[in-house]
């Protein structure tokens, strides 16, 4: 009697256990039914913004649905943040974020217990961006040697610029001092491009920079790059050299890296689905070209990847952020 009801649960269990994962395929299979939203703490016209723009395009023609864009920018990145952990897990509402929106915030606002990967989980990466050490054209710094003495013979006299604090570039310049020993003052600017054109005029001596953040002043011939921190140069820029060709730390690497996530709860099913048709979209040869006038990376990472690549970062970004005493609080 026992045995019979011991096979009679078992095959119940089963039974259910089948019928959920074929609901979870019939879901993925149908996906989307509906429009989808993309929200994004970045500002229209941004470069994190305009790749979304054409993602979403691909997407829309691949799923047949509109996929909107709502960008809600400020508020250090929790206006979008706090909208799109309202939504349904569904997977019709993702949140574009960037490496230091899932890596950094938790470090930046500690009162706020929030940690990023406990509310969301990755679905899909779009891109990688390296960034450049900018300085005017007319700077007497030819390489990183130059700005490393310079810094190492006057402790924080040297100013640096970045795009707010907690960005990569002002963490990436700690990390230069944390790697160097030198010691520099931080301006923090609301205005990318104001930044771009203080740092072109020598008002500010120098900055971290990508290209889509400060191409226009360095077409203009007033900005020069004195490397890139990354291991290799690009093909872009062939003539920029290295970090550690430059002269500066060969382990010093700045760059962000951008995604996509999901409120927690969305069926794996379904992200697997937005995974693998973004992963399409990104492989666009439409895309890459866009991709290649900025010097973006395409990425193809899986979830599991985009999560080992933000703790890596993490662990960084929180070693810098005790190191400097950094607090957006």
């Amino acid at each position: 009697m026992n045995n019979s009801n011991n096979i009679s649960r078992a095959l119940s269990a089963g039974l259910i256990a089948l019928s959920a994962s074929g609901a979870a395929l019939a879901q993925a299979s149908d996906f989307p039914s509906k429009p989808v939203t993309l929200v994004t703490p970045f500002a229209a016209g941004s470069g994190p913004d305009a790749v979304l723009r054409l993602v979403s395009d691909k997407l829309s023609r691949l799923w047949n649905q509109r996929v909107v864009i709502d960008n809600k920018p400020g508020g250090g990145g929790f206006i979008a943040i706090d909208q799109a952990r309202r939504a349904a897990p569904d997977g019709y509402t993702l949140l574009q974020l960037d490496s230091e929106h899932i890596a950094a915030l938790p470090h930046l606002y500690k009162s706020r217990n929030f940690v990023t990967l406990q509310h969301f989980d990755p679905v899909a990466s779009l891109f990688r961006t390296p960034f450049f050490v900018a300085v005017s054209s007319e700077s007497k710094w030819k390489n990183m040697s130059d700005l490393i003495a310079d810094a190492k013979a006057n402790p924080e006299a040297i100013v640096y610029g970045s795009w707010g604090v907690g960005s990569p570039g002002h963490l990436g310049a700690q990390q230069l001092e944390a790697l160097t020993g030198i010691r520099m003052r931080h301006a923090p600017y609301r205005e990318v491009s104001q930044l771009f054109s203080n740092v072109g005029t020598g008002d500010v001596p120098w900055s971290f920079a990508s290209i889509p953040s400060s191409q226009g002043i360095y077409k203009a011939g007033k900005l020069r790059y004195l490397a890139i921190a990354a291991p290799k140069r690009i093909p872009q820029l062939p003539d920029v050299p290295t970090m550690a060709e430059a002269g500066g730390p060969a382990s010093l690497e700045v760059n962000s890296f951008v995604s996509l996530l999901a409120p927690k709860g969305v069926p794996a099913a379904v992200k697997a689905k937005i995974n693998a048709d973004v992963a399409k979209v990104i492989a666009d040869p439409e895309i890459r070209a866009r991709f290649d006038t900025f010097a973006f990376e395409p990425l193809a990472w899986s979830p599991e990847e985009i999560e080992r690549n933000a703790e890596a970062k993490s662990k960084v970004y929180g070693e810098l952020v005790r190191r400097g005493n950094i607090s957006l609080e």
